[in-house]
């Protein structure tokens, strides 16, 4: 399901499910990418972007994703272009707009492990998120599975698997980004970020609209 019923006065909570994907570039751009097959608007995926001189860019596939997007997370520029995701034998193709990216993925390691042994209708609740918050915080620092987000929403994140990203190769705006390089410094779109070491993560995500 992509709505939940939430506290009364404060409408339905909106669920999304798929994979949210953070690496960073030895040009100091880093880039968060979220892959949506299940969500209120249907499947579709869209790119986060910021630049070294920490500029944060939001490519999204319709003005619908992002207005949403945009008043979830905050963005100094919104561009509304085609966004396309493929997936092939631990490789993903990432295009949006004069975005081209491409990661591969290694092999699941414990925490990964760990993750997916939780059940996934555990893990999609936000009382899970709350419990898995702390722990999160210690073992990745600048992650954080719940929060404020914009518009006075609340967000939880249920992570229910991990990989590392092991090569990336980025093109944006004619320019090489370079090569797959730490999270460093930690993206400023939200409460938290994506962790320091590139990684693609298998998550539930829920958000609850501002109370009335």
């Amino acid at each position: 399901m992509s709505r939940t019923l939430s506290g009364a006065g404060q409408g339905p909570r909106l669920r999304f499910d798929g994979w949210i994907a953070g690496v960073g570039t030895t040009s100091g751009t880093r880039v968060v990418v979220g892959h949506w097959p299940r969500s209120p608007f249907g499947s579709f995926s869209d790119v986060m972007l910021e630049r070294a001189d920490g500029e944060r860019l939001l490519l999204a596939p319709t003005p619908e994703t992002a207005d949403f997007v945009s008043g979830t997370y905050v963005f100094d520029t919104v561009r509304v272009v085609p966004v396309q995701v493929g997936v092939a034998d631990g490789t993903w193709t990432v295009t949006a707009g004069t975005l081209a990216l491409r990661f591969s993925t290694g092999r699941r390691g414990a925490l990964g492990f760990l993750l997916r042994a939780v059940p996934g209708g555990l893990a999609g609740r936000p009382a899970w998120s709350v419990l898995t918050d702390l722990p999160a915080r210690v073992l990745m620092p600048g992650v954080r599975t719940r929060g404020s987000a914009g518009s006075g929403r609340r967000e939880w994140y249920g992570a229910r698997d991990l990989w590392p990203i092991r090569a990336a190769s980025a093109v944006f705006e004619g320019r090489d980004l370079g090569g797959l390089a730490p999270v460093d410094p930690p993206v400023r779109f939200g409460f938290g970020s994506v962790p320091r070491s590139p990684a693609l993560t298998r998550v539930t995500t829920t958000v609850a609209p501002a109370p009335a």
